[in-house]
């Protein structure tokens, strides 16, 4: 389909926001800006509920700049592109994950790092350079500039592939730049949530030996039946951890909960690597000996470039691999919020957008404009 020029003017946009640290959402009117030149105009029917959007609207994190449209797992269609744009058509499906925009000059983004730039602007709940609050997916529609656009692959389900716009993209970043993608390499991965079943999976297409490490035993079966891990070990029980003790190459360390790092450390191989993926609120607790003595390494990873997450889009379609879902209306978000605060979900809310979130299914109630 051939470009359409972008028509310039504002528009308005029906989106769901966190007023206060309560977190409930409600129906909200707010702006979107022109489409620029560089722009593509997105209609939003799909985005994913990450575990980052409920700390972000309790403002357990102290950021919170309300209110709070959450939202940066985001699927849909190109409704409109600027007279600049090189890379999409009107009709593509197409995704945005955490970022919207970054500098473009200093070195992180120079060498294609863009992830790391220390003046990104996040999908949502960041100062856009115009100085205005940016919104995120839990809306109708939304405005990007095309750098940020991931092209969604042939075959790439927009609902079940939302989620791998954040949890695919953070748990397949340090899998490739920690060496952690090797056939035959095993892995460990701590937490089976909305990162952690993702992390079986790509582990799994990626050829390696896989060992779910979890605080709940019910969940062996959904990891080694369901989503194909090798073993399961309870990391309550000292016997399960001795016995997997020094075998890794790497673990994945998906959980938000604070612990002590000591017994998973030992699971480790010399010079293995733990990557933390989650972001506990207490300080982590870590034996200096725990790492010196095997000479192990303790990294971060946060969420991956845009050229990494199209590869990881791509690769994810090359092998059939999406994320388990819960597919819900846009009445049942506080519900799945509150849900999600317990661990209730197999593995990753996404809500219908295109389908429950219109002015015709809201028209019961007054929404307030921003």
């Amino acid at each position: 389909m051939a470009p359409v020029e972008a028509e310039q003017h504002p528009r308005s946009a029906l989106a769901l926001a966190a007023h206060d640290a309560s977190g409930r959402l409600s129906p909200i009117r707010i702006s979107r800006r022109d489409t620029g030149d560089d722009d593509v105009a997105i209609q939003i029917l799909y985005c994913g509920i990450c575990h980052s959007d409920l700390h972000t609207v309790k403002n357990e994190w102290k950021n919170a700049n309300y209110p709070v449209v959450p939202g940066h797992e985001i699927a849909g269609l190109i409704t409109e592109v600027g007279k600049n744009v090189k890379k999409f058509n009107v009709g593509d499906k197409v995704g945005v994950g955490c970022m919207v925009n970054t500098c473009q000059s200093c070195e992180s983004c120079e060498e294609g790092h863009e992830n790391y730039c220390s003046n990104i602007i996040f999908t949502y709940n960041s100062h856009d350079r115009d100085g205005t609050v940016t919104y995120g997916g839990y809306s109708d529609m939304v405005v990007v500039n095309e750098r940020f656009v991931i092209q969604f692959p042939d075959g790439m389900p927009l609902d079940k592939g939302a989620p791998l716009l954040c949890a695919g993209i953070t748990v397949y970043n340090p899998m490739k730049y920690h060496g952690l993608n090797e056939p035959g390499k095993h892995i460990g991965v701590v937490g089976l949530g909305g990162l952690g079943h993702v992390a079986v999976k790509f582990a799994k297409a990626f050829g390696m030996r896989v060992t779910v490490i979890s605080t709940s035993p019910e969940k062996r079966e959904e990891a080694m039946e369901t989503l194909g891990a090798d073993a399961f070990v309870v990391s309550s029980d000292a016997n399960q951890m001795k016995a997997v003790k020094g075998t890794m190459h790497g673990i994945l360390n998906t959980a938000s909960a604070s612990m002590s790092m000591y017994s998973y450390l030992a699971l480790l191989k010399p010079h293995g690597k733990m990557i933390l993926l989650g972001l506990p609120e207490k300080p982590l607790q870590i034996s200096a000996f725990s790492l010196v003595a095997g000479g192990k390494t303790l990294a971060g990873s946060c969420m991956g470039s845009i050229r990494d997450t199209q590869e990881m889009m791509d690769f994810a379609a090359k092998h059939g691999l999406t994320a388990d879902i819960e597919l819900i209306g846009t009445e049942e978000v506080n519900e799945a919020m509150e849900r999600l605060a317990k661990g209730e979900v197999r593995y990753r809310f996404v809500i219908d957008v295109g389908n429950t979130l219109s002015a015709a299914s809201l028209a019961s109630s007054p929404v307030p404009a921003l």
